[in-house]
């Protein structure tokens, strides 16, 4: 089969497009023939040896595919060779075929197509999870959300519109703004161009945002934790800036306000009842009409240099795919 490779840490430009061998799966997976696969930021990191956890040499990146199932393994249940899923391998994904455990598939609701598919499951479970379970964001509150315009900022205004909250979209250009204005959220912000702290204080009469989605890091990061309203809840989704930075723990005294980390992945291993609940609550939302995935950019599988660089390059709107077969 067709897989992207890594075999050395560095830019998308190192990765190879090889032919190797089929992967082999076991008794409780399924092997996935891929039609789409979504790129994400980790993605990136991750074959430039800068995730939390990375593979062993040499790997196939791509952590979220969407295809039918080509076989099962002996104790798989609930799956049928043809069936359309939706799946998170965690690595794997840019290839042709890849093996998906049990928990990592899901099956397609009749009305979604293959991209949407495979752009659907990281962002949503990631701001279900930080706005339900992290934030407990409440009808009539304020939500700042910085980096609207990618792949996770937009599920946030989307899912903070559904919520009843008072959404505050901001991100880095107009450009941005214009393509985020398509979820309605209440207010724009460019945050190149205003004081994002004063800003955000004009539009709350003072107040301050009640929660504050951060996937960005770095000097905004430390606005926000100056423009946050009395017990507000700073969320820490990721560092797209580059810098870690850090918190002050005078301001959290001052203002009742608290840091609240959102790691996916560590909520999916200790509380998988609840990740298993969320999941099938925004499957149900989907089937309902009550979300409009947003795919921006596909690209062929061929093309995956391109693909890697819309993220490097700061340019990502909505979600990133590789097609590697028509439906």
């Amino acid at each position: 089969m067709k897989a992207v490779v890594c075999r050395s840490y560095g830019p998308p430009e190192n990765l190879k497009l090889e032919e190797i061998d089929d992967p082999e799966f076991g008794n409780d997976e399924a092997l996935v023939e891929v039609y789409a696969s979504a790129l994400n930021f980790p993605d990136g990191l991750q074959i430039q040896g800068k995730y939390q956890f990375q593979p062993p040499m040499p790997f196939t990146p791509g952590s979220e595919v969407a295809g039918k199932i080509k076989k099962t393994g002996a104790k798989l249940q609930g799956y049928n060779v043809g069936d359309r899923v939706m799946a998170t391998p965690g690595i794997g994904g840019l290839a042709e075929l890849v093996a998906v455990k049990s928990d990592g598939l899901r099956k397609i609701p009749d009305n979604m197509n293959f991209k949407t598919a495979a752009s659907f499951a990281m962002v949503y479970t990631t701001s279900y999870y930080a706005l339900k379970q992290r934030a407990n964001l409440k009808s009539g509150e304020t939500l700042l959300v910085l980096g609207s315009s990618g792949g996770v900022g937009l599920t946030a205004v989307e899912l903070g519109k559904l919520f009843g909250a008072k959404v505050i979209a901001a991100a880095s250009s107009d450009e941005k703004l214009e393509f985020v204005k398509q979820l309605k959220p209440d207010y724009l912000l460019n945050y190149n161009e205003c004081d994002l702290k004063e800003a955000v204080k004009d539009l709350t009469e003072g107040r301050g945002a009640d929660v504050i989605y951060d996937p960005v890091g770095g000097d905004l990061f430390d606005q926000c934790c100056r423009c946050i309203n009395w017990n507000g809840r700073l969320l820490v989704i990721g560092f797209t800036s580059g810098r870690i930075p850090s918190y002050k723990a005078n301001l959290s005294l001052l203002k009742g306000s608290a840091m609240v980390g959102v790691f996916l992945g560590r909520f999916r291993k200790e509380e998988p009842q609840a990740y298993e609940q969320n999941f099938r609550e925004l499957l149900d939302m989907y089937r309902e009409g009550k979300l409009n995935p947003i795919v921006t950019k596909s690209f062929a599988l061929e093309d995956f240099v391109d693909a890697f660089n819309i993220f490097n390059q700061r340019k990502a709107m909505g979600k990133v795919t590789l097609e590697l077969k028509q439906e």
